[in-house]
């Protein structure tokens, strides 16, 4: 069993950057892919980025390449979400997930994953 605590969302100007956390109980943390996904209000559940188990791959959604950085610290059981850049349509619950039978280094699909957090909103205004 696996436990994801979200951290870090809050309200932010457009152009400015956050940085969002995970962190994970279970001694398995570090052979499992994460991932971090988001839902809007009134639309579904979308892939951010993930990262795999040892940190050395990482895949990003068309729409945050280049502004959005995903990494890991096994020795802390955490993953981090940093944004730069912030648009208002990035406003949404940000959600970690975690991949205990990982099929794929980076997986991008939201049925990979079987562990969540109670996710951590992050609204940017313009």
């Amino acid at each position: 069993q696996v436990q994801l605590v979200e951290s870090g969302g809050e309200s932010v100007q457009a152009g400015g950057s956050l940085s969002l956390s995970c962190a994970a109980s279970g001694r398995t943390f570090s052979s499992y892919p994460m991932g971090w996904f988001r839902q809007a209000p009134g639309k579904g559940r979308d892939f951010v980025a993930a990262i795999s188990w040892s940190g050395g791959y990482a895949a990003y959604a068309d729409s945050v390449k280049g502004r959005f950085t995903i990494s890991r610290d096994n020795a802390t059981n955490t993953v981090f979400l940093q944004m730069s850049r912030l648009k208002p349509e990035v406003t949404a619950v940000y959600y970690c997930a975690a991949d205990p039978r990982p099929v794929t280094t980076t997986p991008r699909t939201r049925d990979a994953y079987t562990y969540w957090g109670q996710g951590t909103q992050v609204t940017v205004s313009s």
